[in-house]
């Protein structure tokens, strides 16, 4: 049982983040924000993916008026990403967002940060701080000659100081970099030393799959040690990829079992069925299903029917042949032309 580090909690719309909720698997939209029609349709793809919490990027006065359709249309807390503007702030806020994605360091004067927070406060809605190695602060950059995990830890220290000042403590930070262990240190080295929720990601991971490797790695790495209140993963792919890898981290390490877990054999010489092709039927009929069932899809009779015997339901092939196992106990004989018809009609069954 991995035990969360203990952290604040705060309120994101309709959700609870931090202090032992659960970890929120958020995305954000790849489309031009001021295209209400086409950003709400990519918000609702991801709510059927099961997307928590969705961030927009708002770069400019438009955009921040757009906020106002998308949030109306969509069932989801909605973040706004703003950097350098704050009246872009000040305008998303009044359109109804839930959270802001800011660095208060580049929003501009004191008097300028004041009227956000102030804002942010009378509204109940929470700041994000992310801080990222691509956009570390110059000075910090000549004091570390690059961006570490120290260096990031002291950027999110200085963000965290303003907002405390300001008597604002609904506060979310993230450090991401797209270096793996050093994004790892830099949540490790801040959940030392703070208690305010974090999102964690790996940034820039890169294309789907090699993306998917280096998120698996560095978020796995980071939730086995009980860090983490928000997670995205980021491909440069459908945000839908996003939030599939994420669930399957997440059920992988037993944190949250939401939807079917399908496990299946590799295959070697051994295999006599088609199972390469079984389990690529059965991916795609599980695919959208919601029940935290564990489906197994075996070769063969050495490991097959130990792993089938484990699952909730599944088969494990023979020569020609397969065994459907349910709840640990065979249940049947099948041949293998009956093998995926009859596990689907059994799975439906539960």
């Amino acid at each position: 049982m991995i035990k969360r580090k203990p952290t604040k909690q705060l309120t994101l719309g309709s959700i609870k983040i931090g202090r032992g909720a659960p970890i929120v698997v958020q995305s954000m939209t790849k489309t031009d924000t001021r295209d209400v029609a086409s950003t709400v349709a990519q918000i609702r793809e991801l709510q059927k993916a099961g997307c928590e919490a969705i961030r927009v990027a708002v770069l400019n006065s438009e955009a921040a008026d757009a906020v106002k359709g998308i949030k109306r249309k969509i069932k989801i807390p909605l973040i706004a990403d703003i950097h350098f503007d704050h009246r872009l702030a000040m305008t998303v806020m009044e359109n109804g967002v839930d959270g802001l994605r800011i660095n208060p360091g580049n929003i501009g004067s004191t008097q300028k940060i004041k009227e956000v927070v102030s804002s942010a406060k009378d509204k109940g809605i929470p700041i994000r701080i992310g801080v990222n190695a691509g956009s570390l602060e110059k000075d910090l950059l000549r004091k570390y000659k690059h961006p570490n995990a120290r260096a990031l830890v002291e950027s999110a220290s200085r963000h965290i100081k303003i907002l405390e000042d300001l008597k604002f403590k609904a506060i979310k930070v993230s450090l991401k970099a797209s270096d793996v262990m050093r994004t790892v240190d830099a949540y490790r080295l801040f959940a030392e030393k703070f208690r305010y929720p974090v999102h964690i990601g790996i940034s820039e991971a890169g294309p789907a799959f090699p993306g998917t490797v280096k998120s698996a790695v560095g978020l796995g790495i980071l939730m086995s040690e009980g860090i983490g209140d928000t997670v995205r993963v980021s491909l440069t792919a459908d945000p839908v990829e996003e939030v599939k890898v994420a669930f399957e981290i997440l059920k992988s390490l037993g944190i949250r079992q939401i939807g079917p877990e399908l496990i299946s054999c590799p295959t070697c010489g051994r295999c006599q069925v088609d199972i390469r092709n079984i389990v690529k039927k059965v991916e795609a009929k599980l695919a959208g299903m919601k029940k935290p069932i564990k489906v197994a899809v075996m070769g063969c009779v050495v490991n097959g029917p130990g792993e089938a015997r484990e699952a909730d339901i599944g088969i494990a092939g023979g020569k020609g042949t397969g065994l459907l196992f349910k709840n640990g106990k065979v249940v049947k004989t099948l041949k293998e032309r009956e093998l995926f018809s009859t596990l689907m009609r059994e799975i439906k069954k539960l």
